[in-house]
């Protein structure tokens, strides 16, 4: 078994990749991370909800590094409310667990600036990246569309880009 081993820097940024069953749930989730956000803070800096996946980048308050608490509620609070029809393995019966989620989850403490942008650009570039879609612009689940509204981005931003991240699976 791994050795696993979180970075938690209070107030710090880091990138995910969270795994998912899939995405039709979409109102749920916006839902239930507004609810998460109001009572644990966090900024999202860039999100995007795949089929089966989810890279996203967030920075919590100074003094704060519980980001597991979040994912945690996250996961907690869509299962809930999502009838229980998926396919369970009889491990994740034996330990009552949902088959919604991937158990854990991949996370990147960014060390700065550029390694902040990369990332963010990275998000942003998922839907290309998995042939969802031609264009960045064409995926509706996405922060790019708000980087875009504050002239961050072009429209076209994307359309000749090749971008890979360390640990990209």
């Amino acid at each position: 078994m791994p050795n696993y081993r979180c970075a938690f820097v209070p107030g710090g940024t880091w990138f995910f990749t969270v795994n998912l069953l899939e995405r039709k749930n979409n109102d749920l989730l916006r839902k239930t991370v507004r609810a998460v956000r109001e009572r644990y803070p966090f900024k999202i800096d860039a999100w995007v909800v795949l089929p089966e996946h989810m890279p996203a980048v967030w920075t919590l308050p100074p003094g704060d590094a519980n980001f597991s608490k979040r994912w945690r509620l996250i996961k907690s609070g869509v299962s809930r409310v999502i009838p229980k029809t998926e396919y369970r393995s009889d491990v994740r019966k034996a330990a009552n667990e949902r088959g919604i989620w991937q158990r854990h989850f991949w996370e990147h403490s960014l060390r700065d600036e550029a390694d902040f942008e990369r990332h963010v650009d990275y998000v942003h570039i998922n839907p290309v990246k998995h042939a969802i879609v031609k264009r960045v612009i064409d995926w509706p689940y996405s922060s790019f569309h708000q980087y875009v509204e504050k002239g961050i981005y072009p429209e076209n931003w994307g359309d000749d880009l090749d971008l890979t991240v360390a640990g990209d699976d």
